[in-house]
């Protein structure tokens, strides 16, 4: 048993000596692999394939176009691919990461092109009147109104009910439920007409008696004028349809009335709901003294003082001679 082994022992190196000067007659010293190092080799090979082919690709996708501009990887205007950076590091592609590529001279700027849709809400077109603010009130708008969406209780004292409703042109640059809102406030001052015994008015959304329209100078001009009124693209107006107010009046005020623009839309809803109720025109009743709402302020106030309210903070009634 034990010479057997050792013949066996000595028998390996005599065949690896035999296989070595056999190979070293037919192959030049040191091109003999082992089976690692051809393992190695042929993983080599197939990462150098697959490696190759992306590059392959990538050149293929990144070739120059008919005018000769590089074009990145999604096929848009751009550097290409592998094209060195100022550190003449390669720069990632975009998508990537590092930094991103930089957009191609075709593309659109975000900043110059609107939304798709957007619309102008002062269109330069619309010719635009300027008042004492600096503000710009449109000289027409569509033609259309919009109907407050708002209602209120009834307000006042008295057997007739006057239901009021608010609209607003559209393009006018005015909300109807915010308009309804301080027209129900002006009709319930303290000072009003309903707080006096002179009627009961209500705000409503839908049938009124009475419809309140805040209107362009143009098509308030039109409304007016269907009732045979000249309103001169400065006026309100109440006609049988109901009461015309001018968006010029109702943003700028007046320039004979002494007071803010707010306060001064005071004195045209008391005007116009004073024809709704059956009265006329007054004069002022004497230099100094408070105009009636009545009196047509806006073409002058003789010598009286502008005045918003039908009633005095104590209760009187401010009235003129009838013209």
């Amino acid at each position: 048993m034990g010479q057997r082994d050792d013949r066996r022992e000595y028998a390996r190196p005599d065949r690896r000596s035999r296989s070595s000067s056999r190979s070293s007659n037919n192959r030049p010293q040191g091109t003999r692999l082992t089976r690692r190092g051809r393992v190695l080799v042929a993983l080599f090979c197939v990462a150098a394939a697959v490696g190759g082919g992306g590059l392959a690709v990538a050149a293929w996708q990144n070739g120059a176009d008919k005018q000769g501009t590089p074009r990145s990887a999604d096929g848009s205007p751009g550097a290409a691919d592998g094209s060195p950076g100022a550190d003449g590091r390669p720069e990632a592609a975009a998508g990537g990461s590092g930094t991103p590529a930089t957009p191609g001279a075709s593309d659109p700027d975000p900043a110059s092109d609107p939304a798709p849709g957007e619309v102008s809400s002062d269109p330069p077109s619309r010719e635009r009147v300027p008042d004492a603010s600096g503000s710009r009130v449109p000289r027409t708008g569509s033609g259309a109104f919009s109907t407050a969406r708002v209602s209120g209780r009834p307000v006042g004292s008295g057997s007739t009910l006057r239901r009021y409703q608010v609209q607003v042109e559209n393009g006018s640059g005015i909300a109807p439920d915010k308009a309804a809102a301080e027209i129900e406030a002006i009709v319930a001052h303290p000072r009003g007409w309903a707080k006096h015994g002179r009627g009961r008015f209500q705000l409503v959304a839908g049938h009124a008696d009475i419809v309140i329209r805040i209107a362009t100078p143009d098509t308030a001009d039109r409304l007016c004028g269907e009732a045979g009124l000249d309103t001169g693209g400065e006026l309100n107006c109440e006609t049988g349809k109901g009461v015309v107010v001018n968006l010029r009046r109702w943003v700028q005020g007046s320039p004979q009335f002494k007071g803010p623009p707010a306060e001064y839309r005071h004195l045209i809803i008391n005007h116009e709901l004073g024809h709704a109720l059956g009265l006329g025109h007054l004069g002022c009743p004497g230099a100094g003294r408070a105009a009636p709402v009545m009196m047509q302020q806006i073409k002058g106030l003789e010598g009286c003082r502008s005045n918003a309210w039908p009633y005095a903070a104590n209760g009187t009634y401010l009235t003129g001679p009838t013209l």
